[in-house]
């Protein structure tokens, strides 16, 4: 294994002995080598047979492992992202967690009516816009998708919404090539060039193979594009337990690691040393209900043996935060909001989507977004530590104060009580006599309202008009072609 990158000393989690990630590896390497995938894409096909691959019926491929090791050796363990300014924006690898909203939900909890509805494109703009404000929100996805947008058009769209409405780094999905290669022609007017925009990546594309082992030829044509020209490839999919992956833990993330990395071998077939992350989404069907779980406790629990394995095989990782099964902002919603986040930035997943999401991925919700923000920052500041030192021991304060004094007037409290201590924006520090006098406001509200400021107070940075003319070209002369032809 590559040497992992180091990472905060402070709380992280461990689920596995040395011995068992092993063990998980292994069954990983047997489903790849012996059980094999399906392969829809004659090139990507063409391009494993001649790598070594074995080809059996049906277009079932299988790897051989030493190909797998060589695949992940040659992918890089920390993929550097920029934001729309070319700005240094996240280090994707090792412990370093960074958070983002989701993609493509087709409702939305209205912010003013609080009415379950059809998403629109003005969801994405707003959506983008107060990812924007928030400092610690790291990423965008599109949040929505837009049903007033011509379906074939819609990610193109979506794509040219969150560049005008944010300058932070984008994680986008795509129809097919044809307009995800349009993507990275914006991008590369926005850099000044192609090469520019393989040194300093702007967005990551989102791709998906179908849980069990089945490779789509749009997947993998999206993730051979990725590979040709350095734009950031996630290859994930969503094995369900009990559904489309076995239903115990261990064989899901063994199906899901596979299924993940066999898009690996064919993007480093495709180019050494292309920028790729790794994972699964891995969710779990309730047998009670039938319905997809986001936040059952199988699920958080295979998501952070994922991220582990990701660390041991020292490849950057997508995962999850700030995700609800919940119809509503509600006690139900912060339970599981809270233990999904502060676990993965405990065990160091690194690119966390999903933000914003209720209803087990079905509903979208800029009250939740800023929820969440205020979540992450306060676990920031939890995870960077304390520090010892002759200052923060401040021995001399305490020996001037004695017994029996206090520290209120110190000049030591004075100098440090910023540094020291986290100011919430949401959370409730307030005594009861005072919260009631202004108002006796609840935390769903008080979302509520941080996201109508936001919105109506923030302004992102503003496109270089020269750039955007050319944007808007761009997406102007993107036609499609005939039914059933590539674009």
């Amino acid at each position: 294994m590559k040497e992992l990158l180091n990472g905060s000393r402070v709380g992280r989690l461990s689920f596995m002995t040395e011995q068992e990630k092993i063990d998980l590896h292994e069954g990983t390497l047997t489903i790849l080598e012996t059980i094999g995938m399906r392969v829809h894409n004659d090139e990507a096909l063409a391009m494993l047979v001649d790598a070594g691959c074995t080809v059996k019926d049906d277009r079932l491929v299988t790897i051989p492992r030493d190909l797998v090791a060589k695949a992940i050796e040659s992918a890089p363990s920390v993929i550097k992202m920029h934001d729309r300014v070319g700005d240094p924006a996240m280090d994707l690898g090792g412990y370093n967690s960074y958070f983002g909203t989701g993609s493509d939900l087709m409702h939305t909890l209205d912010l003013e009516t609080g009415i379950r509805r059809k998403s629109v494109l003005e969801d994405i703009v707003r959506a983008a816009r107060l990812v924007d404000a928030l400092p610690n929100m790291d990423f965008v996805m599109s949040s929505a998708y837009p049903s007033d947008i011509e379906a074939h058009d819609s990610y193109l769209v979506s794509f040219k919404t969150m560049v005008e409405n944010t300058t932070k780094p984008l994680v986008v999905t795509a129809e097919n090539a044809g307009d995800l290669k349009v993507m990275c022609d914006i991008a590369g007017e926005l850099r000044g060039g192609a090469e520019a925009l393989r040194e300093t990546p702007y967005f990551i594309a989102y791709l998906e193979p179908i849980s069990p082992l089945e490779h789509p030829w749009e997947s993998l044509d999206k993730l051979m594009l990725c590979a040709d020209t350095g734009v950031p490839a996630i290859y994930v999919s969503a094995p369900m337990a009990g559904a489309s992956a076995p239903i115990t833990t261990a064989g899901q993330i063994a199906q899901g690691m596979a299924e993940s990395l066999f898009g690996l071998v064919v993007h480093q077939l495709r180019r050494p040393g292309a920028p790729f992350v790794f994972g699964s989404g891995l969710a779990t069907l309730d047998m009670v209900t039938a319905q997809c779980s986001y936040n059952s406790i199988e699920g958080l629990m295979a998501h952070m043996i994922q991220v582990e394995m990701s660390r041991w095989l020292d490849l950057p990782n997508f995962g999850f935060g700030g995700t609800t099964d919940s119809q509503a902002v509600d006690v139900q919603m912060g339970m599981e909001v809270a233990e999904l986040t502060f676990l993965v930035m405990q065990a160091g997943s690194n690119l966390n989507h999903d933000v914003g999401y209720l209803d087990f991925g079905l509903t979208g919700s800029l009250e939740q977004i800023v929820i969440t923000d205020e979540f992450v920052a306060m676990n920031r500041r939890f995870l960077k530590g304390i520090e010892i030192s002759p200052e923060t021991l401040a021995l001399d304060t305490i020996a001037e104060v004695g017994a029996g004094g206090h520290f209120m007037t110190q000049e030591h409290t004075y100098q440090h009580v910023r540094d020291v201590q986290w100011r919430p924006t949401l959370l409730n520090r307030k005594g009861r006599d005072k919260w009631e006098a202004d108002g006796s406001v609840d935390m769903a509200e008080k979302a509520r309202r941080r996201v109508t400021h936001l919105l109506a107070t923030h302004t992102p940075e503003p496109l270089d008009a020269q750039f955007g003319a050319k944007m808007d070209a761009l997406v102007a002369g993107f036609h499609r072609l005939e039914e059933g032809a590539v674009r």
